[in-house]
């Protein structure tokens, strides 16, 4: 009996003190959008948005578009992703002036971006829960969190994985509460730990690099994995694309409105 008590006892503290990073979802997986494998997508973060290309998704930047601009997206027949930075501060936001110096890295090698430390959750959640209340209000369906993967950079910040794991489920876990589905971009390493928490990934040049494979755990699972290629010609990775059930295309650096799909 007095074991029996113990097992208990242990039991209840282990529910109290568990680490909120295993908290379940706010928002049951049902009500949320649920791309599958092989969808195929628009990805256009500059330039003058064509909304006629025939895809059912666009992933557009959060910032430049107004709710209009969804609207007439889903007036159209389409999901749309809505972009945003939530590892790399940008000087080129309304709301750049709110992030604190002390949380700002590195460069990324974009002009104008700079790492950011996610060890501090306490000052960006709030942050990011804003820009995440944003595309909720301008009915996006879903969110791209880029800039996923600093603990594999040199950001300036001693960035672990598990850091990461911490940062990128708490992003996760925002954008659901939302009503949102929210993608895994890039982070390949951390798939197995994390599909279950992202609804779909978004991948840049894992042909080029020989990493595909590494996507399959989100395809078996039934979630999308848009991916997107620069410097390869298309019969260089679509027949693996098309075997993997890629949502593959070819694109410029700049993400305009060009695209060649497999």
């Amino acid at each position: 009996m007095r074991r029996l008590l113990l097992v208990v006892t242990l039991a209840l503290l282990a529910g109290c003190t568990a680490a909120p990073d295993d908290a379940d979802d706010p928002a049951p997986s049902t009500a949320r959008w649920q791309p599958e494998p092989g969808v195929e997508w628009q990805w256009q973060l500059s330039g003058r948005l064509d909304p006629t290309v025939d895809v059912p998704v666009y992933d557009i930047d959060g910032f430049d578009h107004p709710e209009s601009t969804v609207t007439d997206l889903h007036r159209r027949g389409r999901k749309v992703i809505c972009y945003l930075s939530t590892g790399a501060w940008e000087d080129f936001r309304p709301d750049a002036g709110d992030f604190p110096e002390a949380l700002l890295g590195k460069g990324n090698g974009w002009k104008g971006e700079r790492w950011l430390d996610i060890r501090r959750t306490d000052v960006l959640e709030p942050l990011m829960a804003e820009r995440l209340d944003m595309c909720e209000e301008k009915g996006f369906d879903a969110v791209e969190p880029d800039n996923m993967d600093g603990y594999l950079n040199d950001t300036g910040f001693p960035l672990t994985a598990a850091h990461q794991l911490r940062y990128n489920r708490l992003i996760a876990r925002l954008a659901h509460g939302r009503g949102l589905a929210v993608g895994l971009k890039n982070d390949l390493p951390q798939i197995p730990q994390l599909v279950r928490d992202f609804d779909f990934a978004v991948n840049e040049q894992c042909a080029q690099y020989g990493e595909c494979e590494e996507t399959t755990p989100f395809i078996e699972a039934g979630k999308a994995v848009f991916h997107v290629e620069y410097e390869l010609p298309l019969d260089r990775f679509c027949p693996e694309a098309r075997r993997l059930k890629l949502s593959s295309m070819l694109k410029k650096y700049e993400l305009g409105v060009w695209r060649r799909a497999c």
